[in-house]
């Protein structure tokens, strides 16, 4: 008889980690397990979930869509859902992004960026303008250009002789300041670097990849909203395509529907995926200028953009982002956003004030708190102590090694939200 066919989880150590909980089913902001437990859902389970679990209004819209259609190849196709999405996201991105092209999620619709980008050089005859920029402490997915284009780390180290050569310059972390300034009197000097390596190599360098104002997995890095505007400055000024990475920024995470709002920029090329669906099925975007997308109109066959997914477009995934999308239009998603940015900054305040915390984070929806301990990043050894006593006491959080974040649904309800920073406090008072 064969052995029973065992599911692999990601970021996942057997031998290591507990077992998975198995949750049968959830509502809002809730997680109800096999076993009878009720698991408050702060992170939106993985940063997708917008407007709570179950949410009837984008299950209805799902179900409406099968009966229509599942799906249909987009090349050389088209449906209605996917029109509809293009037009609803006309709404709410920059008026110079004109084009967009789907894909699978965050990695997938990074990867198209970055393929976008440099064909775009070459397809004008600049071959040698193909080099990529990105930050230190970025994360820009798991596939091989993706995860090329993130920093070293352990979720990279085993595949080195898969990345190609990126360059990396500093971030804004202004907690460890990589030109040791303060935040205070600093005038964003870490994107001298930048600066430096595009008067260098600017006739080289096809694209500069960013997450805007947000590096979610380096540790919920918030950037000083200048450092954005000095990038983009840049970026235009030596003629390099700007990818803004908004796969866990977009859809209002950060207080605006794009962080490329809170900062007035607008890149050249935006990646959308996580909540784009509200958190339904999976889905990516890539988007990008008249500019982009015209050095693809040819009548040469090899200027076209040889890239797709079986999945591309998919009418489910539309009909979940179409229904997103309305509720922010007819629902009062902002002032929820509003609820959770205001108890964010009076329990990061108090939190700011324990000797165990070393610096306190927030924009938008999203609260961060760094520890401190003698090993700080991912695999800190206060991580697996801090997952498991919050699971104990029935809320969802994976910290990111030694840094705690609070990233719930849009509809939590302030007692929800108080409910999770109290085992936030717990767990330092107890654990540090």
């Amino acid at each position: 008889m064969a052995a029973p066919l065992r599911i692999w989880h990601p970021f996942t150590n057997a031998a290591l980690d507990p077992p998975p909980v198995p949750v049968e089913r959830a509502d809002g902001v809730w997680l109800y397990t096999r076993d009878g437990r009720r698991i408050l859902d702060a992170i939106s389970s993985w940063w997708v979930n917008l407007h709570g679990h179950a949410n009837p209004r984008i299950a209805g819209a799902v179900a409406a869509q099968a009966r229509k259609l599942e799906h249909v190849i987009l090349a050389g196709f088209s449906h209605e859902a996917a029109e509809e999405l293009a037009s609803q996201l006309r709404k709410w991105v920059s008026p110079q992004l004109t084009h967009m092209f789907f894909s699978d999620d965050g990695s997938t619709a990074v990867e198209v960026a970055l393929k976008l980008a440099v064909q775009h050089f070459r397809n004008h005859g600049r071959e040698a303008k193909k080099e990529i920029v990105a930050l230190e402490r970025g994360y820009h997915g798991d596939t091989a250009g993706a995860m090329s284009a993130s920093d070293d780390s352990p979720f990279t180290e085993p595949f080195q002789s898969m990345r190609y050569p990126v360059h990396r310059v500093h971030s804004a972390y202004c907690y460890r300041c990589p030109v040791g300034l303060k935040r205070e009197t600093c005038h964003i000097e870490c994107a001298t670097q930048l600066e430096s390596l595009l008067e260098e190599r600017g006739e080289r360098i096809a694209t500069v990849i960013v997450e805007p104002l947000l590096q979610g997995a380096g540790g919920m890095i918030v950037h000083p909203v200048e450092f954005l505007q000095r990038v983009r400055a840049l970026c235009t000024k030596y003629d390099v395509l700007l990818i803004a990475d908004e796969v866990l920024t977009g859809f209002g995470r950060t207080g605006k529907m794009f962080a490329c709002d809170l900062a007035g920029v607008s890149p050249d090329l935006m990646c959308l995926s996580k909540g784009i669906t509200g958190g339904f099925l999976p889905m990516g975007v890539t988007l990008c200028t008249d500019r982009v997308e015209s050095a693809f109109l040819s009548e040469n066959r090899l200027h076209s953009f040889y890239h797709g997914h079986s999945y591309t477009g998919n009418a489910l995934a539309c009909a979940a982002a179409n229904a997103s999308l309305r509720i922010f239009e007819e629902e009062p998603v902002f002032d929820r956003i509003s609820m959770i940015a205001r108890v964010h900054g009076e329990r990061l305040s108090q939190l700011g004030q324990m000797h165990q915390v070393g610096d306190t984070r927030q924009i938008g929806t999203i609260g961060a708190i760094e520890l401190r301990t003698d090993d700080a990043g991912y695999l800190s050894a206060v991580r697996p102590k801090l997952y498991a006593f919050f699971l104990e006491r029935g809320v969802l959080l994976r910290p990111l090694g030694n840094v705690v974040y609070v990233l719930p649904p849009f509809v939590i309800s302030e007692g929800e939200l108080h409910q999770a920073y109290d085992v936030i406090v717990e767990a330092i008072e107890t654990l540090l």
